[in-house]
């Protein structure tokens, strides 16, 4: 009876093994521990939308990336380290040359070599100005930032093209300057990739734009474009500029040309 009694024993152990059930003994007592449920985390669709658009234009060669071009007779360079990021401008002005450097969040400027005490007004500007440039150039990258906010809007066509309209704002908190600008991405949905853009901005009585994307390259992984830059009347709501494109009935701007554009890690 006791050898009996033994083999019970042994296969209730066995029993609460095979079911990965932790077991602890202790107090002549057995307990279990059940496994904790891994968090699942949910993305909304407009999160899954731009990290395809993210993956389309370079994907993780952003977090490492270094790169250098020109844009509108100044020298851009931006380089990534995982969450840490330095960007600069040179520029050349009456024989003196100019060097910004936004290192994270610490503004830098050096003229022919020397640091410049600058006020809090300028350093703001300045900053804002470099970030701009690079943002716009790196697109989508930054649109995964902790201070984004972003809304899926429709689907729609634009020149018999499909794409998914994806509405952005910006947290106060780490959304710069103008946190309070809106912004609609039109992300093909054939290729991920953003082929138009549109923003109102209200500094300066304020102003709205829609951008078309030309001259795509892939420069060594990592996709530029260049833009024409449109007008709109004060107030037009950003769904309606594509039809108004199409209708040839917004203002040509300017164009934003990102020129000369290296891969300064392959150098």
């Amino acid at each position: 009876m006791k050898i009996k009694k033994h083999l019970i024993v042994i296969a209730s152990i066995t029993t609460l093994l095979a079911c990965n059930t932790k077991v602890k003994k202790g107090n002549n007592s057995i307990l279990t521990q059940e496994e904790p449920t891994p968090e699942v985390v949910t993305l909304s669709k407009a999160e899954l939308i731009l990290n395809e658009a993210i993956e389309a234009h370079g994907g993780d060669l952003y977090n490492t990336a270094y790169y250098q071009f020109e844009f509108r007779g100044d020298t851009y360079k931006f380089k990534n380290n995982g969450q840490n990021f330095e960007y600069t401008k040179i520029s050349r002005k009456d024989d003196a040359l100019t060097e910004d450097v936004l290192k994270n969040d610490l503004f830098s400027r050096k003229e022919d070599g020397h640091f410049l005490a600058l006020t809090q007004k300028k350093i703001n500007s300045a900053k804002g100005a470099l970030n701009s440039v690079i943002y716009f150039a790196t697109l989508p990258y930054k649109l995964n930032d902790a201070s984004v906010n972003k809304t899926f809007i429709e689907n729609t066509t634009i020149k018999g093209e499909p794409y998914a309209v994806i509405g952005v704002t910006f947290n106060e908190e780490g959304g710069g300057e103008d946190f309070d600008d809106a912004y609609h991405y039109w992300i093909n949905t054939t290729n991920h990739k953003i082929d138009y853009l549109a923003y109102n901005y209200s500094v300066n009585e304020g102003g709205v734009r829609f951008r078309s994307a030309y001259n795509k390259r892939v420069v060594n992984g990592i996709t530029f474009q260049d833009y024409i830059n449109y007008e709109a009347e004060v107030g037009t709501p950003l769904k309606d500029l594509p039809k108004l494109y199409e209708a040839g009935e917004l203002k040509e701007l300017s164009k934003i040309e990102t020129e000369n554009v290296v891969n300064l890690n392959k150098q």
